[in-house]
């Protein structure tokens, strides 16, 4: 068996994904992405493009992975899978929701035969969003969640919850898996909470780049509701951390992955114009229907059983972000 350890990871060219192929490709892994870029963009990837242990390959996982289209794979096999394919933004519910059920129905369920296959570490990226609007507060992965099944985040928070089932039946080992007999699946699920950093698409809608650029422009702020619902910001390298080493691991329970420090929109907003110096003013929207009021995540398993938390600061984090925005004002 070769030395040299193979994974695949799905949306590699997305903003998480990028940022994963980069830390892997750093441990010295090899790593193939696979991403049919309806969200993400190539230009993500391009420090790693060149690396002599780096492939993309352009594909929809609600297919079939194409095993001879993927040298590395023949090379070295495959150490582990991390399915990292989906759109997440609210403009993408409306516009591609249907995508969005395929990848993690469909690609969930070839991404888990093919970890089965290669008797692979399999890593599911869930979301914070399984909780729907909580009435639990901050959220433990014990949460069952209070998700409206038939709202407009339903082709997200429930093809979500959908991909949860099938990876937890496979690392029971239940019944057959697409019709044959097969080793329980070592599977494991993270739960991702509000993210942010460089890479993430300028115009995908959510609150850190929409914020961000509107300062930049110097325009007023659009804020949905009246602002004094709460997120956790994380940004993106303290979370690929938290994912590399629950990937590293052996655990197969769901474990949440975000910083706790919870901000209303509000304050958030006042950061962005106290970092940009922005003139900008505060228009409210109406409110999107099911927005969560709460979103704060209780890591105590994440310090118990990976030794994380989260490290940069919110000002910190924005201020690099900021300047990766900067370069996307007249794009």
């Amino acid at each position: 068996m070769s030395a040299i350890k193979h994974i695949l990871i799905t949306g590699g060219a997305g903003f998480i994904g990028s940022h994963l192929c980069e830390t892997l490709l750093a441990k010295g892994y090899a790593v193939t992405a696979v991403d049919n870029f309806v969200t993400s963009r190539k230009e993500n990837l391009s420090s790693v493009l060149k690396h002599s242990q780096f492939h993309l390959l352009e594909w929809d996982v609600c297919q079939p992975l194409p095993e001879k289209e993927l040298p590395l794979l023949q090379k070295y096999g495959l150490f582990g899978l991390l399915h990292f394919a989906c759109p997440a933004s609210p403009v993408d519910f409306e516009k591609i929701p249907f995508e969005i059920l395929a990848v993690d129905s469909l690609g969930t369920f070839n991404t888990v035969d093919t970890a089965l296959k290669y008797d692979a570490r399999y890593l599911l990226a869930s979301t914070s969003e399984i909780y729907g609007d909580p009435l639990e507060h901050p959220q433990k992965e014990t949460y069952f969640g209070n998700v409206n099944t038939v709202g407009p985040r339903s082709c997200y928070d429930e093809t979500k919850r959908f991909s949860e089932a099938l990876v937890s039946s496979a690392v029971r080992g239940l019944g057959k898996f697409r019709g044959r007999s097969y080793k329980p699946l070592n599977g494991g699920m993270v739960r991702i909470f509000n993210t942010y950093g460089p890479r993430m698409r300028p115009d995908d809608g959510r609150v850190v780049p929409e914020l961000c650029m509107q300062a930049l422009r110097g325009e007023d702020f659009t804020i949905c509701g009246d602002g004094q619902q709460t997120r956790s910001f994380c940004y993106v390298t303290d979370l690929v951390d938290g994912i590399v080493r629950l990937f590293e691991s052996n655990i197969k329970d769901p474990v949440n992955i975000g910083n706790p420090v919870e901000r209303s929109i509000l304050d958030f907003a006042e950061v962005i114009l106290k970092l940009t110096g922005s003139k900008s003013k505060i228009k409210h929207l109406p409110a999107r229907q099911d927005d969560p009021r709460q979103r704060c995540p209780d890591i105590t398993r994440a310090k118990t059983l990976l030794g994380w938390s989260p490290k940069v600061d919110l000002e910190q984090g924005l201020s690099a972000s900021l300047e990766y925005f900067k370069t996307h004002l007249h794009s």
